[in-house]
Parts: structure tokens; C-alpha cells; sequence
């Protein structure tokens, strides 16, 4: 069988853009066992209370929910165990230089395959404040208010 090419997307959290302001994105491969492939395969994964943790020269994916894979036996995994992220020394002594400081911590935006290996990108991210959030909004939606008066502008000229 040949192995697929391309992305294929499993989970996204998209709450994680909302409650936080990235700074540097990172993809990371995970050291998972057969039954979490299988299910993570179905398309079943929950990122939502997920984050990473730097720990002694190691960076660990603790929180993501992966089901049990129906079709498992005894050897099933647990759902919320924690797994191991696969990345370089230098990136992970790189994101431990970042985590070190206060109100920074690393959350987990994407699990994915991407030619067939499992991959979550994990971001380096600081919380917002609530008004943080609502600033946010407003620049965003200024921004595309801009951008329809600027494609109306365009198009008017073209009808002329």
C-alpha cells in the first residue's frame, strides 16, 4: 500500500487563536501507539484542553483526547494519556528559552498526518486579557470592512 501524500487535517483548536496570542508556530511529530493511529485514521481526536509541557530536555502533548479505537482489544490506549512530541535539540532548547518566561506557555493549534505521519503543530502563546480579545475582534473586522470597501471601489471602476 502506498503511504498518502499531502495534509490530511484531524483536529483543529480553534478556541486556542482566540484565548491567545501566538507568537511562533512549530510542527512536531508524536510517538503514539498503533490503536491511537487507528482512531486518530477515523478522523477522532479533541484538542480542546490540550497543551504542551516542557520537562527535562523533553517537550510532552498532555490533554488531547484521542478515543479508544472501537475495534481494539486489551491493548487499547488510554484517551488522555501523555504523549511525547518528536521535534530537533536545537528547536526544543529553543522553546524552552521562550517557556521559561511567565505567562507563556504552549498549546497545541493542529493534529494532522501529513504524508502519512501523525503531526501536531504546537505554538508557542501568551493568554490574553478579555479586552485583548475585543480589540482583536474590532481590528479584524475593520480590516475586512476595508478590504469590501476597497473590492467595491475596484469593481465600481471596472464598470466605467
Amino acid at each position: 500500500m502506498a503511504r498518502e501524500a499531502g495534509r490530511k487535517l484531524i483536529a483543529q483548536n480553534k478556541k486556542a487563536r482566540h484565548d491567545y496570542s501566538i507568537e511562533d508556530v512549530y510542527e512536531a511529530g508524536i510517538s503514539l501507539t498503533g490503536t491511537e493511529v487507528k482512531s486518530l485514521r477515523a478522523g477522532r481526536a479533541n484538542l480542546t484542553d490540550g497543551y504542551a509541557l516542557y520537562d527535562d530536555g523533553e517537550l510532552w502533548l498532555k490533554g488531547v483526547h484521542i478515543p479508544q479505537y472501537d475495534l481494539g482489544t486489551w491493548t487499547n490506549h488510554e484517551p488522555r494519556r501523555t504523549r511525547k512530541l518528536l521535534l530537533r535539540k536545537e528547536e526544543i532548547r529553543r522553546i524552552a528559552g521562550k517557556v521559561k518566561d511567565t505567562g507563556v506557555t504552549l498549546v497545541p493549534l493542529a493534529l494532522y498526518f501529513k504524508d502519512g505521519y501523525a503531526k501536531v503543530e504546537i505554538a508557542v502563546a501568551r493568554g490574553r486579557k478579555s479586552h485583548d480579545k475585543r480589540q482583536a475582534i474590532a481590528e479584524r473586522e475593520a480590516k475586512r470592512e476595508t478590504d469590501r470597501a476597497v473590492g467595491r471601489r475596484a469593481k465600481g471602476r471596472d464598470a466605467d
